[in-house]
């Protein structure tokens, strides 16, 4: 399996196109349409989220609400583009064109693209580089997570931390409902009231704020990913997957960071055999053990920095003049933590569905559940 993305945030479009999918997946508008709705949620978010309001149209590979096999193609209408067509007009000429940007924004893309690409209106860096993009992947992701909850797996995401401030409540399976209904992603009531007064005040400072994602998954079947060789473990495929979103920068896979302070005889997981069956009682490997999933549930945690784009600028300098100036200023959020959960749990899903697609093959979706069935039941009886 594979994908590709196109489009930049206030062009017309964005696409995706995606090649290895199997035959007979039931997918329609209704797998896609409620991630893409979930992106654009979560307090803190900024205009834009008013403007757009995000709907795939599927192009090509479905039909009669099954993928055929052939390559599905996926598009997503920028809404705003309507008023920047003569900005972002492909046209020659017309230049310097309005909105021409100069200043370069620090924490940004602007002015290492610029110097890249051979670009003095950092537009063209920005336009790409747009967290934006992410809309086309979580299109793409939401499929994956239908073909993972057609092979009885499933994902949840919440906000672990935002701005310092923890959720306190341990995140439950049963607990789902409460975080789909919070505008912050977390079980915790009280913690959640907190980091609204702490974005409230962000956003009055001109400030934005980062915080820490978790994203689960479980039913994972043992051995996806593997130890043979350096880019087959799928713990590196998911840190790269995560690293790959825009503003994210750092990935644990369970406690890791609090596990490297601790002797081994805390973090490992005992193995034990009960009721014909291997069992752990304990989970600090994240469900992942030398590049491969151990039939755990899969643990990953991800930390966001602040937006960069922040509405009380820092200095700068203007790329054309050489002088000193204030960052430029984009509409933007005070913060995506929320909506970041979203995104991840759709970009680890894709990761997990290619591994088993390569693990067990298939060119239709019950050729699948059939292989999984049983190598389900070979470890069961290993």
């Amino acid at each position: 399996m594979r994908y590709l993305t196109a489009g930049e945030s206030h062009g017309p479009q964005l696409t995706a196109i995606i090649e290895g999918l199997p035959a007979q997946l039931p997918l329609g508008k209704g797998d896609i349409d409620p991630w893409l709705r979930k992106r654009q949620g979560g307090y803190g978010r900024g205009r834009r989220m008013v403007i757009e309001t995000d709907e795939a149209e599927i192009l090509s590979g479905v039909r009669a609400g099954r993928t055929t096999g052939a390559p599905v193609t996926l598009a997503i209408q920028n809404r705003d583009h309507r008023n920047w067509v003569e900005i972002m007009s492909p046209e020659p000429g017309g230049e310097p064109r309005k909105k021409a940007l100069t200043d370069a924004r620090p924490g940004h893309a602007d002015l290492t693209g610029g110097i890249k690409y051979r670009h003095k209106d950092l537009r063209d860096v920005l336009e790409r580089a747009s967290a934006r993009e992410t809309a086309a992947r979580v299109a793409v992701g939401s499929i994956a997570l239908k073909l993972l909850s057609e092979l009885g797996i499933e994902g949840a995401n919440y906000v672990s931390s935002l701005a310092g401030i923890e959720t306190r409540q341990a995140f439950s399976w049963d607990g789902l409902a409460a975080i789909e209904e919070s505008d912050l992603r977390t079980p915790d009531a009280d913690a959640a009231a907190q980091m609204r007064e702490r974005i409230d005040q962000a956003k009055k400072d001109g400030d934005t704020l980062g915080g820490i994602l978790e994203v689960r998954f479980r039913g994972l079947p043992v051995g996806l990913g593997s130890f043979v060789h350096w880019d087959r473990k799928l713990d590196g495929k998911i840190a790269q997957a995560c690293l790959s979103v825009q503003a994210m920068k750092g990935v644990e896979i369970g406690r890791a960071f609090e596990n490297a302070v601790k002797p081994g005889s805390r973090v490992h997981d005992a193995i034990h055999y009960r009721e014909g069956g291997y069992a752990r009682e304990t989970n600090g490997a994240g469900g992942l053990e030398a590049g491969m999933t151990n039939g755990e549930e899969l643990i990953v945690r991800v930390a966001m920095k602040p937006i960069a784009t922040l509405m009380k600028p820092l200095p700068t300098v203007n790329v054309v003049t050489h002088e000193a100036s204030d960052a430029a200023r984009e509409r933007s959020d005070t913060t995506a933590v929320p909506a970041a959960g979203v995104i991840l749990q759709c970009v680890i899903g894709w990761v997990l569905a290619e591994a088993i697609t390569e693990k067990f093959g298939g060119d239709t979706l019950p050729e699948l559940q059939e292989r999984l069935a049983a190598a389900r039941t070979y470890a069961a009886e290993y």
